[in-house]
């Protein structure tokens, strides 16, 4: 690589730390069910799951019954749902999005600020709960 392609990393690596952009990107999901890759932004962490938006809906509600969710808030629209409750007194906002035919996007936050351990756990139960349908 030519030193202006390292400038170029290191101004860009700059930029996303003085920027106040906590962003991560972290790979892997249950076989089949995600893109593979989770991205983690501001306390929430979200992925693609290949499967229609009512199936994900679905999954997402019976993970939080699972979960035994309590003051569970199911806010269902069209293309887009949100899903609140208290999961081990912890609030959780998850909130799915329409992406396409066989696409569809599920944003989870734990807590006030994320917690991207609880978040992944709820991930990898709605990934088996898809499975299961």
């Amino acid at each position: 690589m030519h030193s202006h392609s390292y400038r170029l990393i290191i101004v860009l690596f700059a930029f996303f730390l003085l920027s106040g952009c906590a962003a991560l990107v972290v790979g892997g999901a249950a076989v089949g069910a995600g893109t593979g890759t989770y991205l983690y932004i501001n306390g929430e962490l979200k992925t693609d799951y290949f499967a229609p938006f009512d199936k994900v809906w679905n999954a997402c509600e019976k993970t939080v019954a699972d979960l035994r969710g309590t003051q569970v808030q199911p806010a269902k629209e069209i293309a887009q749902g949100k899903i609140t409750a208290l999961i081990n007194d912890d609030k959780v906002h998850i909130e799915v999005t329409y992406r396409g035919k066989n696409s569809t996007s599920v944003a989870i936050r734990v807590g006030l600020i994320g917690d991207k351990q609880a978040s992944q756990f709820l991930h990898d139960k709605i990934a088996e709960n898809l499975a299961k349908s």
